[in-house]
């Protein structure tokens, strides 16, 4: 292995967020010089048609004289988020209840009633009516 390739892989600090099909990995390296710098790395994971899976990472490399500017830009922009659309995930692929079209069997759409707005057909309630005793 390369001399440069070693340094690479040495890490000194590493934190791992798991969030869903992305995993972000934090980890501080040593330069040549023995000073620190920090990787942030993105790693998402792809199903290809055949089941099997990839993953693509992206890689950020943040060095000491950017720190502050970093941190003080990224809170600036995660606050102006929170700020103008709240801390509540919105994404329609984020919520509890979404299916993917494929998911629901041809003639078993989720349907609503006008007076309640709930779903009144669903392929959830198939398994939601489950009495015990058949167990």
């Amino acid at each position: 292995m390369h001399n440069n390739d070693m340094m690479e892989k040495e890490e000194i600090y590493s934190k791992v967020l798991r969030a869903g099909r992305r995993t972000y990995f934090f980890d501080v390296r040593s330069t040549k010089a023995g000073d620190y710098y920090l990787t942030i790395t993105e790693s998402k994971k792809f199903t290809n048609d055949d089941g099997s899976f990839h993953y693509k990472k992206h890689k950020i490399y943040l060095y000491k004289e950017d720190f502050t500017e970093f941190n003080s830009i990224l809170k600036e922009m995660t606050d102006y988020v929170i700020s103008e659309k709240g801390d509540e995930v919105i994404s329609e692929r984020h919520q509890k209840d979404f299916k993917k079209e494929y998911d629901i069997p041809k003639g078993e759409e989720n349907t609503t009633t006008d007076t309640e707005n709930e779903p009144t057909t669903t392929v959830e309630s198939r398994f939601t009516d489950i009495d015990f005793d058949d167990i």
